[in-house]
């Protein structure tokens, strides 16, 4: 399904929010079950990663506020901190299951990681009038 067939909504999601597959598919990991709470060696397992970059994707969910630290030693559970945060991720989670290739590519099709960071920093707010 190219990505005019998804909807506005998932396509902004994914463009504000997630950078890469794997991003995408620690948050539907982790809202599968919203109660329970995942180490980064518990998600580096299921993912077949190295824990180190499962830590990182962690932080950076964290950081954009979809995940949230849960324990200490550090666990992690889904968590957004926005209500239309939680709705969107929830079409972005049906449009993924029925649209696997159309979501990856459109994920692979963003610029890379360091670029997106590296504009994020310089994200400026609008004063509200």
């Amino acid at each position: 399904m190219p990505p005019s067939r998804i909807s506005a909504r998932v396509i902004g999601f994914i463009a504000d929010k997630i950078d890469t597959v794997a991003e995408l598919e620690t948050l539907l990991i982790l809202s599968d079950d919203e109660l329970r709470s995942w180490s980064a060696q518990d998600l580096a397992a299921r993912l077949y990663i190295e824990p180190a970059k499962a830590a990182t994707i962690l932080n950076t969910l964290v950081r954009r506020r979809l995940v949230i630290v849960a324990e200490t030693p550090p666990c992690f559970r889904f968590g957004p901190a926005q209500d239309e945060d939680r709705d969107a991720f929830a079409e972005v989670n049906q449009s993924y299951r029925r649209n696997l290739v159309a979501i990856t590519t459109l994920i692979h099709s963003k610029a890379s990681t360091p670029v997106k960071e590296f504009a994020r920093a310089f994200d400026l707010k609008k004063d509200p009038e």
